[in-house]
């Protein structure tokens, strides 16, 4: 007998003691598909993939560590605590007992995932990192139509408007917002919060229709995991601000749709009387009368506090934060500059255009904005409006103190950190291409024409010199090494070339006459052997002048040689990948040729 031989049916080593199939988890933890995904989701264990998978290919594989964790969670037991209670419900229901079904509807037992959320994320960064997803699918729910047969109910859809309002009112007041770009599937932002970039999608706003491709109980699994983690940043940024939460809003700019701008009204008097604390020294009756206004109703509280913290309805002040010299230098550098963009702006938004979103932006960049409806701070006949958002050809009344532009004049200035011309803007107009911040030009081989645009206005606003097209500050002596990096092309390298052969020609010519004017002969006898010479001049400087291409295939040769044969595989996959980019920029370069010989 082998000396570890293990008889068959006893303790499993390896990967068959490491892993679990998704039916034998389900046996083991004694419970349904739907609710183990919903526990799985909850907790954030994710299938693996063994090395090595004993039981098949074709099989969904579980560690089996975190399997235990799911087995010990008190979830877990809550979860068969509720599937009791409603076969409780359904058995006073079928035996037609409608008192006994009422009685337990009331109560049925609840849980929340506040635990979840502080086990997953010990550190407020690490929220921050997995905020993506999160505010993604809460901005979409928040634009979904309510649909009881798939149990996305009204209440959700509102707590997913307001926790996507709160965390939009926080990004536009404090003024972290860094990019946004308008495609196909809706809006992406970006912001920069404590270090951490997050970037979101929000939908357009249109009627969504629901599919039935998707799983809307997996999606609403999700969102209620989601819903208490952006919950929880709201809190704890709203409270870095020195700001209550959750905030209470104006009623009727809260009936008017308005909840955006009711959020930063509240921000901005919240923060204004957080900075007056410490002046206000309250003697002994005052308190007294606060712990006799905190027995009150709700209602006279919400009223109370919004008459004594926001500000008077004036059309400068409503719309940002307090100036304060402490926290001006808190802020970097990008944030003093995204503060200032729209900043002596004035802007009007008609009522054809993305509302949500402008409202977010402009104020989110240092601008004043209004819009056209009940509780804006505004109206569209103010003198003192310098630009008006228009969507449309045709306008009622004109004023020549204010221009017109486009939705897309906003997103592009936003984009560019400058405020561009809004010449190529102007309503009736065909605006010019909007380019992707999230896109490096220089990385992918190919600039746009408007790109090159945006950068000499942004050069001009800095009063910079732009370094000369096409060289990037570099000298001619390093032409056959930039091909080699494959920075040029070889058209551009054996232009460098020749123009470093004709150089050194003259140079040399120079120089041979000033020796033959040293040794006293005329220049009539230098003329007759020069054209003995000149051939053989050519030869020699053709031979200390080598072919650029013959270097770089000398080069490429070389190293491949030395390779082994994984990275040589690599190394000819990134060719491959080059010749592709190389030949998506030839097309780009034909489609503007066309187009513009069309445009002719």
């Amino acid at each position: 007998m082998p000396k570890h031989y293990r008889p068959p049916g006893k303790k499993k080593e390896g990967n068959a003691a490491k892993y679990i199939t998704r039916t034998k988890a389900i046996h083991y933890l004694q419970i349904n598909l739907s609710t183990f995904r919903r526990l799985c989701i909850l907790k954030g264990v994710f299938p693996r993939e063994p090395k090595k998978k004993v039981e098949g290919n074709h099989k969904t594989y579980y560690h089996m560590k975190d399997i235990m964790f799911l087995a010990h969670d008190p979830l877990l037991e809550k979860f068969r605590d509720i599937r009791a209670y409603d076969r409780k419900v359904k058995k006073a229901i079928a035996k037609k007992n409608k008192d006994l079904a009422t009685r337990l509807l009331t109560r049925k037992p609840s849980y929340t995932l506040d635990r979840l959320i502080r086990e997953r994320y010990p550190q407020f960064i690490d929220a921050l990192r997995d905020l993506d997803d999160c505010l993604t699918m809460v901005h979409l729910f928040a634009s979904l139509p309510a649909v009881e047969s798939e149990r996305v109910q009204v209440k959700r859809i509102h707590n997913c408007r307001r926790l996507s309002h709160e965390w939009q009112a926080y990004i536009s007041q404090t003024h972290r917002l860094r990019k946004t770009f308008i495609s196909v599937k809706g809006i992406y932002y970006q912001a920069e919060v404590e270090g951490q970039k997050i970037t979101w999608l929000t939908p357009h706003a249109l009627q969504q229709v629901l599919t039935d491709d998707v799983d809307f109980n997996v999606m609403l699994t999700f969102l209620e995991f989601y819903e208490t983690l952006l919950a929880f940043v709201n809190f704890k940024l709203y409270h870095s601000r020195n700001v209550k939460y959750p905030p209470i809003l104006d009623p009727r700019l809260e009936a008017l749709a308005a909840d955006l701008y009711a959020l930063s009204r509240y921000v901005a008097a919240s923060s204004r009387s957080a900075q007056l604390k410490p002046n206000d020294i309250s003697s002994g009756p005052e308190q007294a009368e606060v712990k006799e206004a905190s027995t009150a109703d709700e209602s006279d509280l919400r009223l109370a506090q919004l008459q004594h913290q926001l500000p008077a309805n004036e059309p400068g002040a409503l719309m940002n934060l307090v100036e304060d010299a402490s926290s001006e230098n808190e802020d970097d550098e990008e944030t003093r500059e995204c503060k200032s963009l729209f900043k002596n702006l004035k802007i009007f938004l008609s009522r054809e255009v993305p509302r949500e979103a402008l409202l977010f932006i402009i104020p989110a960049f240092g601008g004043t904005v209004s819009w056209d409806g009940d509780g804006a701070p505004f109206r569209e006949a103010d003198e003192s409006i310098t630009h008006q958002i228009v969507d449309r050809p045709t306008q009622g009344h004109i004023f020549l103190s204010r221009e017109y532009v486009q939705p897309q004049w906003v997103f592009d200035c936003v984009n560019a950190r400058i405020i561009l011309p809004t010449n190529s803007y102007m309503v009736g107009r065909v605006p010019p291409p909007h380019l992707s911040p999230f896109v490096d030009n220089e990385a992918e081989g190919y600039v746009p024409e408007y790109a090159e645009t945006i950068k000499r206005l942004q050069a001009a606003a800095k009063k910079q010199l732009l370094p000369m097209p096409g060289m990037d500050n570099r000298d001619l002596d390093d032409a056959q090494n930039l091909l080699v990096e494959g920075i040029i092309d070889r058209t551009e390298a054996n232009e460098a070339a020749e123009k470093k052969r004709k150089m050194a020609i003259r140079e040399k010519q120079y120089h041979d006459e000033l020796k033959l004017e040293l040794q006293g002969i005329t220049y009539s006898a230098t003329l007759s052997n020069k054209d003995v010479q000149s051939s053989v001049e050519d030869k020699v400087v053709d031979a200390s002048f080598p072919d650029p291409e013959q270097i770089v295939e000398d080069t490429r040769n070389m190293s491949q040689v030395v390779m082994s044969r994984k990275k040589r595989k690599l190394y000819e996959a990134m060719r491959i990948g080059d010749g592709r980019k190389k030949a998506q920029i030839n097309l780009y370069k034909q489609r503007k040729k066309k187009a513009d010989q069309a445009s002719k």
